[in-house]
């Protein structure tokens, strides 16, 4: 931070469904954060208008574009003494060798790339805790239990993540062996990227969320539930031993969660964040989940319960799955199956390194893309 007080802040995946809307916080407060940084992949076209408006010192694509600024790998951004925040929302693996990067550097990390604690969350805040970096949830779900738990002094005995159930909840399995790509991106409440609202749709990001709970809050798998919460308005709750219970509520816009994490420890008045209108909103409802319906929130909770590799595994897995169903090469419900099958296949690597944690990636990868194709 500046003498002035202003930020400085770089956006891994800029030009992603996170990234856009962290630019729109900054872009709303000029004089409190600057995008010192942006990193993005192939969008070159949407990464060139940001870097126009933006104008930062120092950017990362998949190829040099014609600009003043500095073309540097992700790690340098990461590292640079020119920045103070790092939002890390990058999909997949590729975000997990800047995180450390920046946590050995001392930055705070606003983090969004799901897989980056599923896949090493030991590793990362066992980094953090050498360092004594901060490392602050972007997720909506995580932030609202991390608002939740400000100023107790005692851990909570239980968190609930809630999940909206996606758009097929309903849905018998015959009917879910027909949804299309372009029915499973219509998500019954959230605007995200297409990757996270498949994930919402088999209900994959629960279980993957899940894991990042287990490390965000150094609490057992076992405290940890999920519920059915269709209105997506409560997105958290959190249970404390003598019963009392604590939930964070607000509508459904990622900007809130970002502008938390940017402006921590403070809270900023934005005219432009829509506010909860209780008197007129619809009842609150909760529903167990039906884990039979959903094989990849099973499949990610036994990940999880595996541990070592298995969780590397499923992120990939899942990713190359989602990939597939999405181009039109297998069905829905053929994702589950892909996952399952590397699950099983893979040979495990007990207390893995970050370079293990990174082949199991690659090997799944391959795994799921070759098994795709047979199917």
């Amino acid at each position: 931070m500046d003498n002035n007080g202003l930020k400085k802040v770089a956006v891994f995946g800029s030009t992603g469904s996170v990234g856009r809307q962290a630019l729109d916080i900054i872009r709303a407060f000029p004089d409190k954060f600057q995008a010192a940084g942006l990193a993005a992949g192939n969008n070159l076209k949407l990464l060139k208008e940001q870097i126009n408006e933006f104008r930062p010192g120092m950017y990362h694509s998949s190829s040099r574009i014609d600009y003043t600024s500095k073309f540097l790998p992700l790690e340098e951004i990461a590292c640079s003494p020119e920045i103070d925040l790092i939002i890390m929302a990058i999909p997949g693996s590729v975000g997990l060798a800047p995180t450390i990067a920046a946590i050995r550097s001392g930055k705070t990390i606003a983090l969004a790339s799901k897989e980056i604690l599923v896949m090493a969350g030991e590793h990362v805040f066992k980094e953090a805790l050498q360092q004594q970096v901060q490392i602050l949830p972007l997720d909506s779900e995580h932030s609202a239990i991390w608002q939740c738990l400000s100023g107790e002094k005692s851990k909570p005995e239980k968190i609930f993540l809630t999940a909206s159930g996606g758009p097929f909840y309903n849905y018998s399995h015959t009917r879910l062996k027909k949804v299309t790509a372009e029915q499973a991106l219509c998500h019954p409440t959230w605007k995200m990227g297409k990757k996270i609202t498949i994930d919402s749709a088999t209900l994959m990001n629960k279980g993957v969320e899940t894991i990042e709970a287990h490390w965000f809050f150094s609490l057992p798998l076992e405290s940890i539930k999920i519920l059915i919460h269709p209105q997506s308005i409560i997105h958290s709750l959190v249970e404390f031993v003598d019963g009392s219970m604590k939930a964070q509520l607000s509508a459904t816009d990622m900007r809130l969660p970002i502008q938390y994490a940017l402006s921590y420890p403070e809270r900023i008045a934005n005219s432009e964040l829509p506010r909860l209108d209780l008197e007129n909103m619809s009842p609150l409802t909760f529903k167990a989940v039906n884990y039979s319906k959903f094989p990849c929130l099973k499949l990610a909770l036994d990940a999880a319960r595996m541990g070592d590799t298995y969780p590397a595994v499923l992120c990939a897995a899942d990713e190359i799955a989602v990939e597939l169903f999405l181009s039109g090469q297998i069905a829905f419900t053929e994702i589950a199956i892909l996952i399952e099958k590397a699950l099983e296949k893979h040979t495990c690597t007990k207390q893995p390194s970050l370079e293990e944690i990174l082949q199991a990636d690659s090997w799944a990868r391959s795994y799921v893309r070759t098994q795709g194709e047979a199917l």
